[in-house]
């Protein structure tokens, strides 16, 4: 079914910077296209110092939802009328549903890093996982995981003036879960050896990697065969990370199906509806 506007086609849309890379316009257009649903979705590219302006202008447009990526997941915060219990916790928002006017927030980032895994028969629940970074998709992805049972979790970032914040994060993550977590200076390669080394997933959820960048914040010596190496980043489909892994041979993941399933749990939230998930994954992912 051919996607056809009209005078009462409903605005979705993506805000970040950079957003030309994304393929969400195309997962969510497909969708709407499959189910016979008046949406169209659409990507902006918003700069930092902007999202106050763009959330007043959905707003004023009676836009029915809309996605944040990098850098706006946590900026957006102040901007939205109310935010779900995980997306306090992480202080980080990846979806807003208009509900009658009433801006309301949450984060499916976690939900959709778990469920991607499952591709690949990785279940969470009493893993160790070494993650890299502690920004909005990281904080998402270590709650769910400690939601979900994993038993202890490495969180490796930078020694920055965030640094704090993240250990009180930490904090609040193993006071509402069995989940142990600790928190770990990025600069202590030693330190970061000896968490993979008795870790079952390695997670990269920094920037580190994207568009042309070539580096990686593992050596390549510190994989293995029986680790689970994941990356969110997607563009480039195959970052240096994830060729070293599996140069190891290990099990390896970009952040496609990340992106697929948090969407898909972003879509039932703005239409009630299941995302149609095996055609969407032969369309845009496979």
């Amino acid at each position: 079914m051919k996607l056809e506007l009209s005078g009462h086609t409903g605005l979705m849309c993506l805000l970040g910077h950079p957003v030309k890379h994304s393929i969400s316009p195309k997962m969510h257009n497909e969708s709407f296209s499959l189910l016979g649903l008046d949406y169209a979705y659409l990507a902006f590219d918003v700069k930092e110092e902007q999202i106050g302006e763009a959330v007043a202008a959905l707003r004023l447009f009676d836009a029915k939802g809309f996605n944040l990526t990098m850098p706006h997941k946590r900026a957006v915060i102040p901007y939205l009328d109310k935010i779900s219990k995980i997306s306090e916790l992480t202080e980080s928002v990846n979806t807003v549903v208009n509900q009658d006017g009433c801006l309301f927030g949450t984060t499916t980032d976690g939900i959709g890093f778990v469920d991607s895994l499952k591709e690949k028969d990785f279940y969470i629940r009493d893993k160790v996982i070494t993650i890299l970074g502690a920004g909005g998709a990281a904080k998402s992805i270590i709650a769910q995981s400690a939601l979900d049972g994993a038993k202890k979790i490495y969180i490796f970032k930078r020694m920055n003036a965030s640094f704090e914040e993240t250990l009180s994060f930490a904090k609040k993550v193993e006071d509402a879960t069995s989940c142990q977590l600790e928190v770990c200076d990025m600069a202590d390669m030693a330190l970061l050896k000896e968490a993979i080394d008795v870790s079952q997933l390695l997670v990269n959820a920094t920037n580190v990697g994207m568009e042309d960048d070539k580096r990686s914040l593992v050596p390549k010596e510190y994989l293995r065969k029986d680790l689970f190496v994941s990356d969110i980043i997607y563009h480039p489909a195959m970052t240096t990370l994830l060729q070293d892994a599996k140069d190891a041979g290990a099990t390896y993941q970009n952040g496609e199906f990340m992106l697929l399933y948090q969407g898909a749990a972003a879509f039932e939230i703005w239409t009630g509806k299941k995302m149609p998930i095996d055609e969407i994954k032969k369309s845009c992912f496979l």
